[in-house]
């Protein structure tokens, strides 16, 4: 079993929470042209006094559960019916090609969501609701509704449903700030695990920003891990603080049984919230794009960089023409904070600016040469499947020759070209490109960044000019 299918195991879930001023606020309409969901946030982090003996959280979560529905969706399938009048060519040329077809509805998924909104916003996770042809709800009071998809977004699993005709306004949840978590909250999961009904198990935050698990292939990931129960169903469902705000949305668990075993992550509200406006605003999810490659800090390279603490993201290259050049970024500057927000690693980087719509102004706070440094950049349109990825063919990621590089993977000075810094697990290429290994040419051209490297990449065999330790030897990879 490969790595990636070992963390996609399972899955649960989705969230949102949106940046508003003041400690209960209602997100409102910007222009009555433009769509928005009216929800309910409080900012105001948890309070962690401790003061009073607490002996029961049913106050609390009254409200988040019955915010929390159960999500069944149908696929119709259309197969043919044997027999006669079925197979009659006359009938068939008479009434048609469908004819002797007939729909079946099976059902397809049965995961959870929450009500986000009075006139019945709900939010989920998309594998809950992908492919799926009908869409039904139950309420916490056992109400079955019918409802639509607004919207879906892979690369954070987050889809939006609106219940078709709710009659009345509905209890819904209220939002957090996720970026408030600390390790140590107490968290309550809710969710429909294994279609038993609602149920709620109690944990606490185990890590927050845990990204790379290949769980959402190509996606966005910074997810909340959590030891409270969570098993299949729970997809979609409620992560729930000790005040009864939402903060995630569960998502996914680790397990090598299909079931709990303490390890479960949920999609920050924070970013779960900004997913959905966009979809219901637009139906689509516009990102922000810098144009920067990036790698992390480690604690080896954090003093040569003149940092204390390995936390930011190094900038390994700066595209052409980008909005990081634009800026002033360069490489080997190292990134800190973000609009505001600091910087832990290059992964959770790619996701602030992701969040971000493009044309707007962010902060950059970086270390350049041990100097500490501000710039403001305009983002532009994330517009392809991965403009920050920095593969070079499937699973086989490269930066440019840094000073650091070369002394991590003992690479002369006088070797150009670019060095592969990781290698997806699977990878068809991943046996011979290992990382540390320098492309120097591809089909007898020089390799001078990625963006070039990539157009002389072309499909069928190339002829890839390599050094690894020192030796120089010719490859062929085919590319279908």
């Amino acid at each position: 079993m490969t790595a990636r299918a070992f963390f996609r195991l399972l899955g649960l879930a989705l969230g949102l929470a949106p940046a508003v001023t003041g400690a209960v606020d209602k997100v409102e309409a910007d222009t009555p042209s433009v769509p928005r969901v009216e929800i309910s946030v409080d900012r105001r982090p948890v309070d962690r006094s401790n003061q009073p003996v607490i002996t029961s959280y049913a106050d609390a979560l009254e409200q988040a559960r019955h915010s929390v529905v159960s999500v069944a969706s149908t696929r119709i399938v259309r197969q043919r019916s044997p027999g006669f009048p079925f197979d009659d060519p006359l009938l068939r040329r008479f009434f048609g090609p469908g004819f002797e077809q007939r729909e079946r509805k099976i059902p397809y998924g049965l995961g959870s969501g929450v009500i986000v909104s009075a006139d019945g916003y709900v939010i989920t996770n998309n594998h809950v609701i992908e492919e799926a042809d009908e869409i039904k709800v139950t309420l916490a009071d056992g109400r079955e509704l019918d409802a639509v998809i607004i919207g879906s977004d892979p690369r954070t699993d987050v889809a939006v449903l609106k219940v078709v005709d709710p009659g009345e306004a509905l209890s819904h949840a209220t939002l957090a700030d996720s970026d408030t978590l600390r390790v140590g909250d107490i968290v309550f999961a809710v969710g429909n695990p294994l279609g038993v009904g609602q149920t709620t198990t109690m944990g606490i935050v185990s890590a927050t920003g845990r990204s790379n698990l290949g769980i959402i292939e190509r996606g966005y990931e910074s997810f909340i891990q959590t030891d409270a129960s969570i098993n299949p169903g729970n997809s979609g469902g409620a992560l729930v603080d000790a005040q009864g705000r939402v903060v995630g949305i569960n998502t996914a668990i680790l397990s090598t049984s299909r079931g709990s075993i303490g390890i479960g992550f949920a999609i920050p509200i924070n970013l779960a919230s900004s997913v959905m406006h966009s979809l219901v605003a637009t139906g689509t999810v516009p990102r922000g794009y810098l144009g920067v490659q990036m790698q992390d800090l480690d604690a080896e390279l954090a003093p040569r960089f003149g940092l204390k603490e390995a936390r930011g993201a190094i900038v390994a290259d700066v595209l052409p023409d980008s909005p990081a050049e634009r800026a002033g970024l360069r490489q080997d500057d190292v990134v800190v904070a973000f609009d505001g927000r600091p910087v832990g690693n290059s992964t959770e980087l790619r996701v602030m600016i992701a969040q971000l719509a493009p044309g707007s102004r962010a902060t950059i706070r970086i270390m350049r040469e041990g100097r500490p440094l501000e710039l403001v950049a305009e983002l532009g349109m994330l517009d392809d499947e991965d403009s920050g990825s920095r593969d070079i063919l499937p699973g086989i990621a490269v930066s440019p020759l840094t000073p650091e590089l070369r002394a991590q993977f003992g690479i002369a000075r006088g070797l150009a070209g670019l060095v592969i810094v990781d290698t997806e697990p699977g990878s068809e290429y991943g046996s011979v490109l290992v990382p540390g290994t320098v492309i120097v040419k591809i089909n007898n051209e020089v390799v001078a960044d990625l963006r070039a490297a990539r157009a002389l990449v072309g499909r069928g065999k190339n002829l890839l000019l390599i050094n690894q330790r020192g030796t120089f030897r010719y490859i062929q990879v085919t590319v279908d």
